[in-house]
């Protein structure tokens, strides 16, 4: 099994994705900017913390990123993905590298070692072959 993919956005359920039948990538409720009751991202807060702690298989966890918000409080070091780095939120003054380098300066403040981070876009293909190495990287690690 691999890693559970923490997505800031709109997942709302939990989504199992199964890779070359023999691991998995699974999608889990979102947070910070999900559109939803506080009543249901406490309960998804109960949920993932539930399965971190109860998945003997668990290889690594992926935070999706949108690289077109600034840092939130509740952001933490994992593997950083950061997605939409080829757009800017309109009216925003700040470009997505301006906020990854805000993360990293955040990071630098509060982590002896920084987490690996990758750089993403799904209309420019940017980090695709970077982060699929990364997450095989992981399995072959975790397989041996």
């Amino acid at each position: 099994m691999f890693a559970p993919i923490m997505n800031r956005g709109k997942t709302q359920l939990i989504n199992h994705f199964l890779i070359n039948k023999s691991w998995y990538i699974v999608d889990l409720p979102g947070y910070g900017f999900a559109k939803a009751s506080e009543s249901a991202r406490t309960d998804w807060s109960a949920f993932t913390k539930g399965y971190f702690l109860n998945r003997d298989a668990l290889v690594s966890v992926l935070l999706l990123v949108d690289a077109s918000v600034p840092p939130q409080k509740i952001d933490i070091p994992i593997t950083f993905v950061f997605t939409k780095c080829d757009k800017m939120k309109g009216g925003k003054d700040l470009r997505p590298e301006d906020n990854i380098r805000s993360f990293h300066e955040l990071i630098r403040q509060n982590y002896k070692q920084h987490p690996p981070w990758i750089m993403t876009s799904s209309v420019t293909g940017l980090g695709r072959d970077q982060l699929l190495l990364h997450m095989s990287q992981l399995r072959n690690y975790w397989d041996s």
